[in-house]
């Protein structure tokens, strides 16, 4: 009898049908940018200097585009697909949904499948099993680093974020628990490790191979979620197209984009991702570095670009979001004299856990001159934003309070 999924979907084994090789698909498949347009190389969707910031082959939200110029909300809850942010390791693969197949393999499956005989899920498989809608933040783990060199003197390497690698959606599609219990799940399995298939990453000759990083499998059979639609439409190449992981409440690497397979082992597994990268290394961390990287800290950010030019005289709401990767944020504080003082800003709705929380405080500024405001966030875990972030080599997980500058006229 053909093996067939726990909706009655038949799984097909992966050599079946053609799979875009990882190296292979990059390199025939990413597109080019088009001369005088607003993408960047290796980047599908445009980007406009109204809503990004480019750095490199990653595109960061501008937070004062959450605004438009009458400073009414012009992005709600989630952030349009076409205004999400963009972190890419390489490039973006274009891989045609129809002969894609999630693999599935390895120690902790019933029969143990090699990777040659690893069971294949097409899109339409995935579709037939129960559909699970979530609200979830993807925040890169490096949001915030830029703020290491600039309010601590101390500098990281790697993309200078400010606070706008993150972006909130609906994400639609099959928990992954579903799909591994489909293909045979054991009570053996200790990690499953999702592969990407996005090109080789390569730094200073060294390949590294496509995007990869284990995931405990208590997890993977807590709320990952397989994702193949992204409020409310298809996921787009830049986003995960075909399929991707969504894992809330972690740092963005935990969510694969482009998942291509999925090794699932009844012993710990390693990748570049969760041993060379994405740990703590430096002062005050093991020589050989932390653990892997999960759960993010809490951060807030004010919808309002820096230097930002205000009336004096004349009231003004300030607006921002605060979000914490354990709890739902149970109150945001909000300084307009450089900390010296405090008060409550105004939720706007009732906080959710791997969501951001919006808030909006007034402040009447009487005399020009330049100011620093600050918004600091606790959540209902009693984490609370502080002053100054612990430094570690790679700029991870900043999490002090932010100064924000404006220029009262």
């Amino acid at each position: 009898m053909p093996l067939r999924s726990a909706a009655g979907a038949p799984v097909v084994p992966a050599s079946a049908a053609p799979v875009f090789a990882p190296g292979r698909a990059a390199a025939e498949e990413v597109p080019r940018p088009v001369p005088g347009s607003d993408n960047l190389p290796g980047i599908v969707k445009p980007l406009p200097a109204e809503w990004f910031v480019r750095r490199d082959s990653n595109a960061e939200m501008r937070w004062d585009a959450l605004r438009d110029a009458d400073g009414k909300a012009a992005v709600g809850r989630h952030v349009p697909v076409e205004r999400f942010f963009v972190r890419n390791h390489t490039s973006t693969p274009l891989i045609d949904p129809v002969g894609w197949r999630l693999r599935l393999f390895g120690s902790g499956l019933h029969g143990a499948p090699p990777p040659e005989r690893a069971l294949g899920f097409g899109l339409d498989d995935l579709r037939a099993l129960p559909a699970t809608r979530i609200d979830a933040l993807i925040e890169c783990a490096g949001n915030g680093r830029s703020y290491f060199d600039r309010q601590q003197g101390e500098r990281a390497p790697g993309t200078p974020w400010t606070l706008g690698s993150i972006g909130s959606a609906s994400w639609r599609g099959v928990r992954l628990a579903e799909v591994l219990r489909a293909a045979g799940l054991t009570d053996r399995a200790v990690d499953v490790l999702p592969t990407g298939l996005d090109p080789d990453y390569v730094v200073d000759g060294t390949n590294y191979g496509p995007v990869r990083r284990p995931l405990p499998i208590a997890k993977a059979l807590d709320d990952a979620l397989l994702a193949y639609e992204m409020n409310g439409a298809p996921l787009t190449p830049d986003h995960g197209a075909p399929v991707r992981l969504v894992v809330p409440g972690w740092v963005g690497i935990a969510s694969i984009k482009w998942v291509g397979s999925i090794e699932v082992a009844d012993h710990p597994l390693h990748s570049p991702w969760n041993t060379d990268f994405y740990r703590m290394f430096g002062p005050g961390h093991p020589p050989g570095g932390g653990p892997a990287l999960t759960t993010q800290v809490v951060k807030s950010a004010f919808e309002l670009a820096e230097g930002a030019r205000l009336t004096a005289g004349r009231e003004h709401r300030l607006h921002g979001r605060s979000w914490s990767g354990t709890a739902p944020v149970r109150l945001v504080e909000v300084s307009t004299d450089g900390g010296r003082s405090w008060r409550r800003a105004e939720l706007a709705e009732e906080p959710r856990a791997a969501g951001w929380t919006r808030w909006s405080v007034d402040w009447r500024p009487e005399r020009p001159g330049r100011y620093e405001l600050r918004a600091r966030a606790t959540d209902r875990g009693g984490a609370t934003q502080p002053e100054w972030a612990a430094f570690n080599r790679e700029g991870y997980l900043f999490g002090a309070v932010v100064a924000h500058p404006v220029t009262v006229l």
